[in-house]
């Protein structure tokens, strides 16, 4: 279970039920963001219940978005098998968008002979 506590316009927190706080990119110092997250018809709170009923896991980011003239909560979620997947969330409709895996770049270690 988690709460998420809106501290100023520009800053929310995601309080999980183990007592453990992660930052979320609410409303940053993007000019227009403010009037994006107003606009919005779907809550933080709500779109981060979609995403978690969708794909469970940890919620470890929450941004508002528009991508292609539609505003869109972008929910990022690291499941137990530790993949990231972002799931993209109509801010007006609530609807599911799609769930993208994110790619982990891999670091390669050179030996030296």
């Amino acid at each position: 279970m988690w709460n998420v506590l809106l501290i100023s316009p520009v800053l929310a927190v995601l309080v999980l039920a183990a007592g453990t706080m992660t930052m979320i990119d609410y409303v940053s110092a993007e000019p227009n963001k403010f009037e994006k997250a107003a606009s919005a018809k779907v809550s933080i709170a709500e779109a981060i219940t979609t995403a978690s009923e969708k794909v469970s896991g940890a919620v470890v980011e929450a941004k508002l978005e528009q991508k292609h003239d539609r505003l869109i909560w972008e929910i990022e979620v690291i499941t137990q098998e530790k993949q990231v997947k972002k799931v993209h969330i109509d801010a007006q409709t609530g609807t599911i968008i799609d769930v993208e895996e994110e790619k982990v770049k891999s670091k390669r270690i050179h030996r030296q002979h």
